[in-house]
Order: structure tokens, then sequence, then C-alpha cells
């Protein structure tokens, strides 16, 4: 474990080190797209936070490969070089879709590609354990059909999420931390060494998040941008496909008797793993409801828009840390939900435990301007808009709603309608998120008609 948590400091060290100057490079690259309508962020911001995520899964890998237990993962197995040669692919792809915003067909195939490398390097699935059946061998294009469909889900799923401040980070971070307390039980209780690389590519991925998140967090200084959110989405989809298809159920020996029996038995271990989908479900629903949305529109499927699920959550009052925190707490029920089932699939308190928590989500999404506040001992201790007397008024999000009735009020002056803003693409640009930001911040209210190009 101590190695772990050593290669996880690297990683967020090295990402948190290297994205200032990454931010740096990103102004004077021009990387700071105009802002658009489905945007959320009002000052152009740069991108390119990815190639710090990028170099801190390198460092990671690098770490780990010198450490006296994880060495023998690089040497038993070569599923961190076909994870490095795919993550390469696919960052590179990233890299120059921020900057010059290349065709969404172009991204898919390069997605297929990544995957495809990774799938010639030997990361992919084997077997599946299916209930009644056992477990179920499958031919080399089933599996390499099969590795590559999840991966490219997983990245769009991540991908799709990517629209708040923090949002994709923190989610994926959740969903690594699930992962690596799952594959290291696999591997440490059970003796199982195929689980290894699986549990070290969680906690680089965990690194990977926590050291970008600082700089992520509202309002942002600077995006992952596609560079970073594919990244992490083939990160997190490479470790479920190692454990899910490469190890056998049966090798687990939890239970006695057929084959048959013991996968039946273990399916609720198995099931949270088969598909990353279940692990990261309100970015892979949030991709399903895009699709669906963009379709019956008759638009393209990749057509942006303001329909996610992080958007609903503002128009309907939520703040932007608040939508955030929304989305954080439901992913992390899912997840260690998930991992509890996994443990104990017997235990009612669990279920009982997992419905308990939904309820209160749930009342959380009908309060969105509720405003809890801290008991007199506590107040000393967290920010004034949280204390009962002299409380700071939260801005109030941009949301059409709230902008109407602040019109409404006299609150603001008549504005023009909302006009795209362009970026400079030299350093010290005014107007740009973060220590470089110059003069009073501009408000864009109008926001009712999104923008369906990238």
């Amino acid at each position: 474990m101590r190695e772990y948590l050593l290669t996880l400091c690297i990683t967020a060290a090295v990402t948190y080190l290297l994205t200032g100057p990454v931010r740096k490079f990103a102004i004077v690259a021009g990387a700071m797209p105009e802002i658009r309508a489905r945007d959320v962020h009002r000052e152009p911001t740069p991108r390119l936070g990815g190639i710090a995520m990028f170099f801190g899964l390198c460092a990671g890998l690098l770490v780990a490969d010198h450490l006296t237990n994880l060495s023998a993962v690089f040497e038993k197995s070569n599923e961190p070089r076909a994870l490095l040669s795919g993550a390469a692919l696919i960052w590179l792809i990233g890299v120059l879709d921020d900057k010059f915003e290349i065709d969404a067909l172009i991204k898919l195939g390069g997605q297929m590609i990544a995957a495809g490398v990774m799938v010639m390097q030997g990361l992919t699935i084997l077997w599946l354990p299916i209930p009644g059946f056992g477990s179920v061998a499958l031919t080399q294009w089933q599996g390499t059909l099969l590795t590559v469909a999840l991966v490219v889900i997983t990245i769009n799923a991540v991908n799709f999420v990517d629209g708040l401040d923090g949002l994709a980070a923190g989610m994926v971070c959740i969903a690594s931390a699930a992962f690596f307390l799952y594959a290291y039980r696999v591997w440490v209780s059970y003796g199982i060494e195929a689980a290894a690389p699986a549990t070290l590519f969680s906690a680089i991925l965990m690194g990977m998040c926590l050291g970008f998140l600082p700089h992520n967090m509202h309002p942002a200084r600077i995006f992952m941008g596609d560079s970073g959110s594919m990244l992490i989405g083939l990160v997190l989809a490479a470790g479920a496909i190692s454990i899910t298809g490469q190890v056998d159920p049966d090798a687990l020996k939890l239970f006695a008797g057929s084959e048959k029996e013991a996968v039946h038995q273990t399916v609720p271990v198995y099931i949270p793993l088969l598909l990353p989908l279940t692990i990261i479900a309100i970015p892979a629903a949030d991709l399903v409801l895009a699709i669906v949305r963009r379709t019956w529109r008759g638009q393209s499927p990749f057509a942006a828009d303001r329909g996610h699920l992080h958007h609903r959550l503002l128009e309907i009052g939520h703040s932007h840390s608040r939508a955030v925190l929304i989305m954080y707490f439901w992913s992390a029920l899912i997840a260690f939900g998930a991992l509890a089932y996994s443990v104990n699939s017997a235990s009612m308190w669990i279920v009982l435990g997992v419905v308990f928590l939904s309820a209160i989500g749930l009342a959380l999404l009908l309060l969105p301007r509720f405003t809890p506040r801290a008991p007199r001992w506590a107040e000393a201790f967290v920010p004034p808009r949280y204390r009962r007397g002299g409380a700071v008024a939260e801005p109030a999000a941009t949301t059409p709603q709230t902008a109407a009735e602040a019109r409404a009020d006299d609150l603001l002056p008549e504005e023009e309608p909302r006009t795209p803003v362009a970026a400079g693409a030299g350093a010290g640009v005014a107007g740009v998120n973060g220590a470089t930001a110059i003069g009073a911040r501009s408000r864009f209210l109008d926001r009712r008609k999104a923008g369906t190009s990238r």
C-alpha cells in the first residue's frame, strides 16, 4: 500500500506543479477558444490542462517501475506499456483538438486507433463471467471489438460530462478511488497477480485528478480540454478492462462447487466492473440522453448543446459549486454502493443505506436555493454565507431566470444579447481567469439559445 501511495503522491505532485507552466503556455499558444453560448464560464480560459496530466501519468509509471514490489507489474505484464502507448496517442489527438478543434469523426477514429493499439499489446478482454454459463472465452475478434467499444464509450462519457469547473476530474477521481479499493482487495486478499496492473492504473488516475483539481475548481484557471478528458477516460477504461477481462472468476475460490456456481455467486463482484459504465453511471447516462436528444432533434450526436445534466442543475437554480457537489454525491453513492455490494451482497443494510442516501440526494435536487446554516459554535470555521448572522449572499447562478429577475428589479443594467468573446493569443490577456485577469468581469445573461458548434 505504501508504494501505491507514493506513486499516487508523485503523480499528483508532478501534475500540480506542471499545470501552472502549462497554463502560461496555453495562453501564449492561443489555446483559449471564444466563449460559446453553451459555456457556463464568463471569461476566456486556457485549455491544454491534459498536458500536465499526461506527464503526471508518465511520472507515475516511471516511479512505479523503480519500486521494489510494483516493478514486478512491468516484468510480468505488458499492460503498463500498452496503456502508455494508447494514452500518448489519445493525448496527441486531444492536444490538436484543444488548439485547432478538429472534426468529431476524426476524434472518434483516433479513439478507436488508440484502443486498437492497446489491444495489439495485450490489454484486451479475454473472457467474461456470465451468470449460469461460467467463464465464456472470447475469440480474438470478439475481444477486440468489445474492448474498443468499451474504451470509446468510456472516453466519450467522461468527455461529455466535462462541462463545469472540476466536474470531470472530481467524478473520475471518485470512481477511481472505488475502483482502487476493489482491485487492491482482489490482488492482496486473494493473491491474484492479474489484478495488479488495474490497481496501479487506478492509483495513478487518482493522482492525475487530485493534482489537477486545485487549478480546475470554480472559478477554474485552466481547463483540462479534450487532451485531459479523453486521457482520463482511457485510463479508467484500461483499468476496468484489465481486471474484468483477464482475471479468472474461478481463481477467487470464494465458493466450492462447479465453475458455474462460482460465477453465479460472484456476479455482484463482477457486474460493477464488467462495464465501466456502471462505475461512471452518471456520465454514461448523460451520454445516452445527449445522443437521444440530439438525434431526436435531427442533429448530429456529436453536436454540442446545453442539455447536459449539469446544465439542467444550473437551470433549476443551483449554483455552479452546488451543482458540482451534487454530481459528486451521486457518483460516490453509485461507485461506493457497488463496491460495498460486491463485498457483501447478502447484507440488507447496504441496500437500505443506498436507498436512504438516494432519498437525501433527491431532496438536495429539489432544494436549489436552500442555504444551510452552521451552528453557532462552528461559524468560525465556515464561509460567511453559511453563518446565521451577517451572512454574505452567494452570487446568483448565471441562468436565464435569475438574470431576468435581476433585470426586472433594476439590479443590473440593460445589456445587449450575448456575443462570443474572442480570446487573445498573447500572455497577459485581459479577462483571462486566474492571476492574469485584468479589469471587471463581463456578464453574459442570455443563455437561452445554445450554440451547436464546437
